[in-house]
């Protein structure tokens, strides 16, 4: 029972910790959009290697263009990551 009361009090001040946070809006015409999107999750593993020697390299764009390019970020990571349908169709070895 104090198990149960201490996980939910982690996850309110952790909900509570999280409603503070807020992003600045996106400004001007040029943003990136689904295919740029798309683009980024498909080099999502080189990104991240790359990041990983110079933090100039992101992995995700920001400012972008909203749930289009958040669309296309991840249809194209799925796609290079294997997404879940690896998963499902993964015969299980015996």
């Amino acid at each position: 029972m104090a198990a149960t009361k201490a996980s939910l009090l982690v996850v309110v001040v952790t909900l509570m910790l999280f409603s503070c946070a807020r992003q600045p809006v996106p400004e001007g015409d040029n943003l990136p959009g689904f295919f740029l999107g798309y683009w980024h999750g498909l080099t999502i593993i080189y990104s991240l290697v790359w990041h990983l020697f110079d933090h100039s390299v992101r992995i995700y764009a920001f400012p972008n263009s909203g749930g289009w390019y958040d669309f296309g970020f991840a249809l194209g990571a799925g796609s290079i990551l294997g997404g879940s349908a690896s998963a499902a169709t993964r015969k299980e070895q015996r």
